[in-house]
């Protein structure tokens, strides 16, 4: 059996027995190719699936085999444990796309949904990352995460607890923290963080990031800080606000900035702004 080897550097001992990145995200990209097969013409459709499946389980038996012999030893139970969930994935994701479909005016197919939009390709890799956070395989789904925020923008820890369906619009921007619990039917745009207040590194395993019940609708550029903090169902979070405290049920919470127009000719402040 392959001995386990470490890597000394800079006083820090790092671990080789780990996967490649772009094995990962190899695998990573035709696991979502299998899950939506957009364009499937041949009459040995079965056939091919079987096939594909068989290939995608020996690739994360590679994956997983990379790691220690802890890891090596429970290969196959891993393996059968993650593949078992696949179809519970696929049918989260399928409700995923039809809400972002129902939702969006600029959405015409689900085939527009599952090809194109960031925020559905950002949480096809949270879906299928979350499981593999949960089966508790180190590094792997944080480098599916990353993959994905690299490509979309959209930055998912995969120990979210994210409910279905769950739709972003645009996109760009959105950080979900790791202990984050988000409920059925939220909605949420461009820039919004839900983040942890400062906590030292003892209190990880604690809650740091907030919970956002069902069917709240969260607007651009907001930031939502804090374990204790909870956004009740129902609720409208305008954009640009900062909440550190809980809201209750179906509130309307806004920010109100004061915007001033006048006419260049009445303006005597030099202009010299650089962006």
């Amino acid at each position: 059996m392959t001995k386990d080897k470490n890597i000394l550097v800079n006083g820090y001992i790092l671990s080789s027995s780990v996967p490649k990145k772009q094995q990962v995200i190899a695998f990573t990209q035709e696991l979502l190719d299998f899950l939506f097969p957009i364009v499937e013409s041949e009459v040995n459709y079965d056939a091919k699936h079987a096939r594909k499946l068989k290939s995608l389980e020996n690739q994360f038996a590679e994956i997983i085999y990379a790691f220690s012999e802890k890891y090596r030893l429970n290969e196959e139970r891993i393996v059968k444990q993650f593949f078992s969930r696949l179809d519970e994935v696929k049918f989260a994701l399928l409700e995923d796309a039809k809400a972002m479909l129902e939702f969006d005016p600029a959405a015409k197919s689900l085939e527009e949904v599952v090809l194109t939009y960031p925020g559905f390709q950002a949480t096809v890799v949270y879906r299928i990352a979350h499981i593999l956070y949960l089966l508790e395989l180190p590094l792997v789904p944080r480098m599916m995460s990353e993959w994905a925020h690299a490509t979309t923008g959209i930055d998912i820890h995969p120990g979210a607890e994210i409910g279905t369906p769950f739709l972003i619009d645009h996109g760009t921007g959105i950080v979900i923290g790791e202990t984050a619990v988000i409920g059925r039917n939220v909605k949420i745009y461009q820039g919004v963080t839900l983040g942890g207040l400062t906590v030292r590194k003892e209190e990880a395993d604690t809650k740091r990031h907030p919970t956002i019940e069902d069917g709240v609708i969260i607007y651009a550029n907001s930031t939502i800080l804090g374990g204790k903090t909870t956004i009740g169902a129902g609720s409208i979070i305008g954009g640009n606000c900062f909440i550190v405290d809980s809201v209750p049920a179906n509130s309307i919470v806004y920010h109100q900035p004061i915007i001033t127009v006048k006419n260049k000719k009445d303006f005597t402040e030099p202009l010299n702004w650089i962006i």
